[in-house]
């Protein structure tokens, strides 16, 4: 049974930064494509980063720069570190092991609960 349970969101101000974990438990963050998306009130789930084992983070052209996507294969965690942040990037902020490496959400076979991540002006 796979499990994805994910932490650290919080509220902050613009600017500020937050980092989120994702603890995995029946998939293997090493040879899983593992990724972070998000879903803001009214709009569609967007893919924010995901993880090549290769080439390492692969990120939406939004947080480009801003954030960054890691993994712990030891611990089997993902993280995502948010810095820059910005009011545009307030959403639940969801961990998703990936049927095929990609930003769009139909790529995801398995999804977490989500975390919310509010930012204030």
């Amino acid at each position: 049974q796979v499990q994805l349970v994910e932490s650290g969101g919080g509220s902050v101000q613009a600017g500020g930064s937050l980092r989120l974990s994702c603890a995995a438990s029946g998939v293997a963050v090493s040879s899983t494509c593992m990724a972070w998306f998000r879903q803001a009130p009214g709009k569609e789930r967007e893919g924010v980063a995901y993880y090549l084992t290769m080439l390492g983070g692969v990120y939406a052209d939004s947080v480009k720069g801003r954030f960054t996507i890691s993994r712990d294969t030891a611990q089997n965690m993902v993280y995502l570190q948010m810095n820059s942040l910005k009011p545009e990037d307030t959403a639940m902020y969801y961990c998703a092991a990936l049927s095929v490496c990609g930003l769009k959400s139909y790529s995801a076979r398995y999804w977490g609960q989500g975390t919310q991540v509010t930012v204030s002006s």
